[in-house]
């Protein structure tokens, strides 16, 4: 299992439209047989700012290079890349411990 926090601000383009394209993503992963249940996907935003915090698990390595085969995946990736004025940071994290 692979984890990945992916942060940055949002800068560019409405809210709303920016959580419809989520969405939209969110749905493609669990529409995709290849993908569904293999790949677990949580958006979160601080309460009161423009800061977002994607959290990524990927459960089977063949899911995530069929991820990155996808085109879904390669326009949302730049459409991040858009809304957040370029400035995205991607984290690998390391599950140190965890309740049952």
């Amino acid at each position: 299992m692979k984890q990945f926090l992916i942060k940055y601000r949002h800068t560019a383009g409405t809210t709303e439209d920016w959580h419809r394209e989520i969405a939209s993503f969110i749905a493609s992963l669990d529409g995709d047989p290849a993908l569904k249940g293999k790949i677990s996907y949580r958006c979160m935003k601080g309460r009161d700012g423009t800061d977002y915090y994607h959290l990524a698990t990927v459960f089977d390595d063949t899911a995530r290079v069929a991820l990155q085969e996808r085109a879904f995946f390669k326009h949302y990736t730049e459409a991040t890349r858009v809304v957040s004025g370029g400035s995205v940071e991607v984290v690998p994290l390391e599950t140190i411990a965890e309740t049952a």
